[in-house]
């Protein structure tokens, strides 16, 4: 058999548009989001088309939706992976070209900077002091046009960052991600609150109740209040900010109490104001490390993942918050690796779950014998 490459060259601009027509539904929609005419969109799937010998999109005319035939659904699996391989490819040659490899970007939000990196960092610190350590905020925006990670997702498939922490993020093909541990809702109220003080604490309590927010540009706060309206739940929203500070200021002036995740909660309970975790779960939450899959990870990424899945790092929020367990087994022969992620068991939950790593980079330390 002949050389396929040669016998049949495919372009990688045929590839990316076939993606994102796929995406986006329509030829029309996708020329717009890639600067071409519909035109020669078309001309460049005619041409995939024609060196594949298949027909890659049932095109129905009209406003129907396009779709992706079954050859073209296979096609679609390949493309996205080397569409991935090209972008790792692009920012491997750019890091290189610019020295970038003395950094350690993560990609972060403040929960997580202020409970759970400062042990981490200690660790990278110790065994690369020549690394510099750059964070940049991903606080996840509502958006009609876009998936709340794009961007982030985009960062790291980019090589502007090497690693990202998000909730519940979507799945996407060039990035690999890895359940960190749960982080539910809970109330922010004073200690001497009836609400601190319920035998049964509920967010039914909350039901009337003045209670200080996120702004609505935050997902996680948008995703907050559709579940409040599923429970049929109507809170009175009093004040917003973006602030947890001045959130915290509001609560214990007993203005009011806030909704937040327990792991921002955590980091502002005082001896004036705690937080309250209701047996009821409003939406699964879930903190995620997230990394690039086409990219090498260098020294310090794997330092870094090492102090996670060793356990060197301290337990993020406490005992009060993640309740220390012996550490699991993942059951896969390929791995025996420690399960990373424990979840303690409650009403809506009873059985505790835990989440494998095996799927990730294993630092050379966590190799040896």
């Amino acid at each position: 058999m002949g050389d396929p490459i040669s016998q049949a060259p495919v372009d990688i601009r045929s590839l990316r548009a076939l993606v994102v027509i796929a995406d986006r539904g329509s030829f029309h929609a996708a020329a717009r989001d890639l600067g071409y005419t519909q035109p020669a969109i078309s001309h460049q799937i005619g041409v995939l088309e024609r060196v594949l010998g298949a027909e890659l999109f049932t095109r129905p005319g009209g406003r129907g939706s396009t779709s992706l035939t079954p050859a073209g659904e296979a096609v679609y699996r390949h493309a996205t992976r080397i569409l991935g391989e090209v972008q790792a490819l692009m920012a491997d040659v750019q890091t290189a070209l610019e020295s970038k490899s003395q950094d350690l970007r993560i990609g972060t939000f403040p929960a997580v900077t202020g409970q759970v990196l400062p042990e981490i960092l200690r660790v990278v610190r110790e065994r690369h002091p020549e690394v510099d350590v750059v964070l940049k905020e991903t606080v996840p925006v509502s958006s009609e046009e876009a998936p709340s990670d794009a961007l982030t997702f985009e960062q790291l498939a980019s090589g502007e960052l090497d690693l990202a922490f998000l909730t519940n993020p979507e799945p996407d093909e060039r990035i690999s991600a890895l359940p960190l541990m749960d982080d539910p809702w809970v109330v922010l109220t004073r200690r001497d609150s009836d609400l601190a003080h319920a035998e049964h604490p509920t967010f039914d309590l909350l039901d009337g109740a003045d209670v200080a927010a996120w702004t609505l540009g935050w997902t996680c706060q948008t995703e907050l209040e559709q579940a409040w309206r599923r429970r049929s739940l109507s809170p009175r929203v009093v004040y917003r900010t973006d602030d947890n500070m001045a959130m915290k200021s509001l609560v214990a002036a007993g203005y009011c109490h806030a909704v937040m995740d327990r792991l921002s909660a955590a980091g502002l309970e005082d001896s004036t104001v705690t937080w309250v975790e209701p047996e009821e779960v409003l939406h699964a939450r879930t903190i995620t490390l997230c990394r690039p899959r086409h990219r090498e990870s260098g020294p310090a990424v794997l330092t870094f993942i090492e102090a996670i899945l060793s356990g060197r790092s301290s337990r993020p929020v406490g005992s009060s918050i993640v309740e220390s367990q012996p550490p699991s087994r993942c059951a896969r022969a390929c791995c025996g690796s420690q399960v990373l992620s424990e979840r303690r068991p409650s009403a809506s939950h009873p059985r505790s779950s835990a989440r494998c790593a095996c799927a990730w980079p294993r630092p050379a330390s966590a190799t040896r014998t």
